[in-house]
């Protein structure tokens, strides 16, 4: 026998009395059956209810051929009357969600003709495949009509229609189906076949967000929050924003404008900082001119500029090596020669001290584990020997 599914009869029922009709142990816990149920199984994009049968959590439910597995952390007795009562703010939750993916998934059908292809209801966001491109700028038109009509607070229609009726209904569908269809009608907005749970009114949703639009397939994947999760969102954006306007001195609506500015001023003095190392690096290489072998320490340098420092160097000697950082968390190391093999005089050191790396025979690049005191004194070793 089908369970009674009291989620399609009454979307905010929240608890409920069934009688258990089987009780399976399995590897994860107890499948229960009920011969009625208000706990949403999985299916159609939306994530399924979870909450308690009696003493017992349920923490998962399935739909088998009309079937709805409840499993639970408890086993119940077979023939008992049980309470149930579903995890409402995750219901209500994702009635929200999918109800504004609906209105959503309607006027971009209205505005554009495309239809939705894919869509998922994840623990933050909502996304939303459809089978067209959507530029942008379209997003804000989109979500001024949604929410529009979301504040008439419009009433929700679920009904199954006949063979009949279906010929006569122009209702969006991603593939064909048996009659009776279960069809879910926000008023001027869409009607669309549906097997998931939904609000009573459309303002119940209170408010969509859209996040993002980028092209995905031959479409576009939209990014989106409802409900209560777009106020908390919104919540968190201003929050951060608040910190942004305090840095900048600058008011809650022209943080963008401070940041622009802000950004163009660092360009600025990062070309200079750029000029002004190039100029003390030159400084730096000209103290070893001549020298077959300069051996250079500097402290907090990125890989990338002491790659810049051993390239200055190198053009005043035979072989510039240059090392940056510290004799506890260790030390970069880049080797340029002109004329001898950096590759092996790398492979060298890194082996001496445990380090890494690679590189070509006119430079290498790594890191080495050891002290200033040890490294200098490598140095020395080779020095007397070429003597």
């Amino acid at each position: 026998m089908e369970t009674k599914k009291l989620y399609y009869e009454d979307s905010h029922q929240k608890i409920f009395s069934a009688t258990v009709t089987g009780c399976e142990e399995t590897a994860k816990g107890w499948k229960i059956t009920l011969d009625t149920t208000a706990f949403y199984p999985e299916g159609g994009g939306q994530p399924c209810d979870v909450g308690r049968l009696g003493e017992s959590a349920v923490l998962d439910v399935q739909e088998t051929d009309g079937n709805i597995l409840h499993l639970c952390d408890k086993p119940l007795a077979v023939g008992s009357t049980v309470t149930g009562e579903i995890d409402w703010a995750r219901r209500f939750d994702f009635m929200q969600q999918h109800s504004g993916e609906h209105m959503v998934s309607g006027v971009i059908h209205a505005l554009y003709g495309y239809h939705n292809v894919g869509f998922h209801m994840g623990a933050e966001v909502v996304t939303i495949d459809f089978d067209g491109y959507i530029p942008p700028e379209g997003l804000a038109e989109i979500e001024e009509k949604v929410n529009a009509a979301i504040w008439e607070n419009l009433p929700v229609k679920c009904f199954y229609a006949t063979e009949e009726t279906l010929k006569t209904l122009p209702y969006r569908r991603k593939k064909d189906l048996l009659p009776p269809v279960r069809l879910v009608e926000f008023p001027g907005i869409d009607l669309c076949a549906c097997c998931g749970t939904q609000v009573k009114f459309t303002g119940e949703i209170g408010l969509v967000k859209l996040l993002s639009c980028v092209k995905f397939h031959e479409g576009v994947r939209i990014e989106m929050v409802c409900g209560e999760r777009a106020t908390k969102l919104l919540g968190k954006v201003y929050a951060q924003n608040k910190q942004v306007s305090q840095l900048f001195s600058a008011k809650i609506l022209e943080t963008g404008e401070a940041a622009s500015r802000f950004s163009e001023s660092l360009s600025v003095e990062k070309l200079r900082s750029a000029q002004l190392e190039k100029r003390l690096f030159a400084t730096i290489a000209q103290t070893y001119a001549k020298k077959t072998l300069a051996l250079h320490f500097e402290e907090n340098l990125s890989p990338a500029q002491n790659r810049n420092l051993c390239d200055a160097i190198a053009e005043q000697t035979a072989m510039a090596v240059t090392l940056s950082g510290n004799d506890k968390t260790g030390y970069s190391l880049c080797i340029i020669s002109r004329a001898e093999d950096a590759k092996a005089l790398g492979q060298q050191l890194t082996a001496r001290f445990s380090g890494n790396g690679g590189g070509k025979k006119e430079a290498f690049q790594g890191s080495l584990c050891a002290t200033q005191k040890e490294i200098s004194a490598f140095f020395r070793h080779i020095d007397e020997n070429e003597k």
